[in-house]
């Protein structure tokens, strides 16, 4: 079984959100200064739902595929650490700016690059840094392959995955065939932490670097549908108003006319 995973480079997550900044101007969020980037949070447990099926089956084969800035190698090198077997970068000018349909064009080429044997495609349910959520469906549109969001858990076998996925209310499980493509959501659990002697080895192993002439995407493919109007840090104006009385009595009355006055009520 062939299987690759899409991962993406993100700003670190785990840092308070009111370290980032906003360039209002240049429509871009500005991470602080020093903190490097990171794996987004679901692309790595979607890396772990591929490891877990290459426990059950050792000739199972991982690429971990990503798209972004030279700098993307780095989460390839978590994922190859993590026990993937190789790597495909795609880089490409702007990469970061591409919409989700660019993104998932991209993806697509790479993936029918990686070769005619691919049985299974894992991304996150969404990525950390905009949460659009949506580029493992249009990944599945484009491939023509059924698609199956938000697992907690997948196992695949006889030419078929299945899937326990996540409902608002219940968990069904689905199963279709291969090859496919699974949405992973947080779940399916924390992903490994590689050992030092992985984190050494996934140096030796194989990255390929393409680029969208090599994968044969024209600039017509990578056409923004989706305008980005504005962005901006909303304005939080939060007002305290005391409610006088001598009694808890006279304080409830004060707060049911105040609210009267308000409409609330």
């Amino acid at each position: 079984m062939h299987i690759v995973v899409c991962v993406k480079q993100v700003p670190d997550w785990d840092i308070p959100p009111a370290s980032f900044k906003v360039d209002e101007a240049a429509k871009k969020v500005v991470p602080p200064p020093g903190v490097a980037p990171v794996t987004s949070q679901f692309d790595a447990i979607a890396v772990e739902a591929a490891m877990r099926i290459k426990d059950a089956d050792a000739s199972t084969k991982v690429t971990v595929l990503s798209m972004g800035a030279p700098t993307a190698r780095e989460v390839i090198k978590q994922a190859l650490a993590m026990g993937c077997d190789d790597g495909i970068l795609v880089t490409e000018e702007n990469a970061e700016n591409l919409d989700s349909v660019g993104a998932a064009q991209m993806l697509a080429a790479a993936i029918k690059k990686a070769g005619d044997d691919v049985d299974l495609v894992l991304t996150g349910r969404q990525a950390v840094d905009w949460d659009t959520g949506v580029t493992g469906s249009l990944i599945a549109q484009i491939l023509g392959m059924p698609v199956i969001t938000f697992a907690k858990s997948v196992s695949a076998a006889g030419g078929k995955v299945t899937v326990e996925r996540v409902l608002p209310d219940a968990v069904e499980t689905v199963e279709a065939p291969l090859p496919a493509v699974v949405t992973v959501s947080n779940e399916l659990g924390e992903p490994r932490y590689p050992k030092l002697q992985q984190i050494m080895q996934a140096g030796k192993k194989p990255v390929q670097v393409l680029t969208s002439a090599d994968l044969g995407v024209d600039a017509a493919a990578l056409a923004p549908r989706l305008t980005l109007e504005s962005l901006f840090v909303p304005v939080v104006d939060t007002k305290v108003e005391l409610m006088e009385g001598d009694t808890p009595e006279e304080q409830a009355a004060a707060l049911a006319k105040r609210l009267k006055e308000a409409k609330l009520i």
